[in-house]
C-alpha cells in the first residue's frame, strides 16, 4: 500500500493550488479525468477556443495575478466589460436594476412604482423575499426573478437572502433614482482578464511547478476509511495523513460511509453549449442576459468578442434541474431548440454552424439555502477532525469565485504546513 502526508483529490483549481502552495514535497494528486483543470478547461476545435464553461478571471489580489501571470506563456486580455440584456426586443445595460430607465415608458414607470411601494427588509430569509424588498415588484418580475430562476434552475424562495454573496449587483434605491454617467459599469466584474489561450493558462500556471509524478491523472477516488485514514482509486489503495477532497461534499460524504442529506445539499446542472459559425454576430458584446422563461438559455457570450476574431464563437449557457436528463438523444433535442432560440433573439441571422461542443456541469450551481449552509459547515467540520478537508467551491458547497478558491488552498497549505 502506498502512503503520502497529503493526498489531494481533483487537479482543479484548488487542488492544484493547495499543492503549488505547500512548502514541501510529500503530496500526491490524484484526477479523475485524463487532463488536469475541472470546469477551468479548455477545448480547441476547427480553430475556435473555447472553455467548459465562460470563466473570465476578476482578481481582487493583484498578487495572486501577478504569480500567474507571471507563469504563463502568451499574452493576457484585459477587457472592460461589455455586458447587456435582451428585454421587451432592445438592449439594457446590465445590471438591470441600475438602467430601468433603458426600458419602455410604461414598464421604467411601472418600476418606479414597486420602488416606491416596496416594504423593508427587516425579517427577509429568502433570496426571492430579498429582491421583491429591496427592488419592488417591477423589477423582481420583469428580470430578477425569472433570470435567476432559470440560472438555479429552482424556486428562489428557496435560497438564502445572501446566497450569491458579494456577486450580486446589490444596487441601493437612490442610485437607481439619480442621474448616473454614461457607461458606467457596475458589478464585481466590470473589469476581466482572460488568457489567448483560454482559462487553462491559469491552470496550468498553478502547476507549473509540481512534480509530473506526483500527479496522476484518470486516477478516479471509489472510496474513503476514515477510520483508517485509507483511501481507494480505481488503480489501488493510498494511506494518507491529510486527505484534501475538491470533488463535490455530496459525493466524498457518499464514498466515506456517510449519507449526504441530498434535499438539504441540492443543487442545478448546466449544459453548455459552444458553437462556432462562419461568420461574425453582434459585436462589441461579450455576453447577453436573457430572462425570458421561453427562451432556454439564460446567458450566451462571445470569445470572438473578447479575442478580436472574424467568426462568431459562442458559448450558451442552459439551466437544469438535478433530476433533468442529459442522455445524448435529450442534449440533441436541447441543441436544435438553442439553435432555434439563438435566431429567435437575433443572435444568428444566416450564418452556418461549423463546429461545436457541449459538456454537462453537474454540479453547476449548489442551492445556498438556510438548511445548506448548516448542514455543509456541521458535515465539513465533522470530516476537519478526522484528517479530511472539503474546499473549493463543491468541496465548501458555496458560491465563490475562483480566486477565492486560491486563497482559500493556499490558507490551509500554510496553516497545516504551520509547526504545531
Amino acid at each position: 500500500m502506498e502512503r503520502t502526508r497529503y493526498l489531494i483529490v481533483g487537479a482543479g483549481v484548488s487542488g492544484l493550488a493547495f499543492a503549488d502552495w505547500l512548502p514541501e514535497d510529500d503530496y500526491l494528486i490524484v484526477e479523475a479525468e485524463d487532463e488536469i483543470g475541472g470546469y477551468c478547461r479548455t477545448v480547441r476545435r476547427d480553430g475556435f477556443v473555447w472553455d467548459y464553461s465562460g470563466h473570465f478571471f476578476h482578481f481582487r489580489h493583484p498578487e495572486i495575478e501577478r504569480y500567474l501571470v507571471e507563469r504563463m506563456d502568451g499574452r493576457v486580455l484585459r477587457v472592460e466589460r461589455e455586458s447587456r440584456i435582451w428585454y421587451a426586443n432592445r438592449f439594457v445595460d446590465f445590471p438591470f436594476q441600475r438602467n430601468i430607465d433603458q426600458l419602455p415608458e410604461p414598464e421604467y414607470e411601472e418600476c418606479l412604482r414597486g420602488l416606491r411601494e416596496r416594504g423593508g427588509e427587516e425579517g427577509v430569509r429568502t433570496f426571492k423575499d430579498m429582491l421583491y424588498a429591496r427592488y419592488g415588484r417591477g423589477i423582481a418580475e420583469k428580470f430578477l426573478v425569472p433570470y435567476n430562476e432559470k440560472l438555479y434552475a429552482t424556486n428562489l424562495a428557496r435560497l438564502d437572502a445572501d446566497a450569491m454573496g458579494r456577486f450580486f449587483p446589490h444596487v441601493r434605491a437612490e442610485e437607481i433614482l439619480e442621474p448616473k454617467e454614461s457607461g458606467a459599469r457596475v458589478g464585481y466584474n466590470a473589469t476581466f482578464t482572460y488568457p489567448e489561450g483560454g482559462a487553462i493558462q491559469y491552470v496550468n500556471a498553478l502547476a507549473k511547478g509540481l512534480s509530473a509524478e506526483r500527479l496522476s491523472l484518470g486516477e478516479r477516488l471509489v472510496g474513503v476509511n476514515l477510520e483508517h485514514k485509507e483511501a481507494t482509486t480505481n488503480k489501488r489503495r493510498i494511506r494518507y495523513d491529510v486527505l484534501i477532497s475538491t470533488i463535490p461534499l455530496v459525493s466524498l460524504l457518499d464514498l466515506s460511509g456517510l449519507e449526504p442529506d441530498r434535499e438539504t445539499l441540492s443543487h442545478s446542472k448546466v449544459l453548455v453549449f459552444n458553437l462556432g459559425f462562419d461568420d461574425k454576430g453582434p459585436r462589441g458584446l461579450h455576453w447577453i442576459y436573457y430572462p425570458q422563461r421561453e427562451l432556454s438559455f439564460y446567458r450566451v457570450g462571445f470569445y470572438d468578442n473578447i479575442f478580436g476574431s472574424a467568426r462568431m464563437s459562442l458559448y450558451v449557457e442552459v439551466g437544469l434541474p438535478r433530476e433533468a436528463d442529459v442522455s445524448p438523444d435529450a442534449r440533441g433535442a436541447l441543441k436544435a431548440r438553442v439553435l432555434t432560440d439563438l435566431q429567435t433573439s437575433g443572435i444568428v441571422t444566416g450564418q452556418t454552424l461549423v463546429a461545436s461542443h457541449e459538456v454537462v456541469l453537474d454540479p453547476a450551481y449548489v442551492h445556498v439555502t438556510p438548511r445548506s449552509i448548516v448542514e455543509a459547515a456541521k458535515r465539513r467540520a465533522m470530516l476537519a477532525e478526522q484528517g479530511v478537508h472539503a474546499i473549493g467551491r463543491y468541496g465548501a458547497w458555496t458560491y465563490c469565485s475562483i480566486e477565492d478558491n486560491i486563497v482559500e488552498a493556499r490558507a490551509l497549505a500554510e496553516r497545516l504546513a504551520a509547526p504545531s
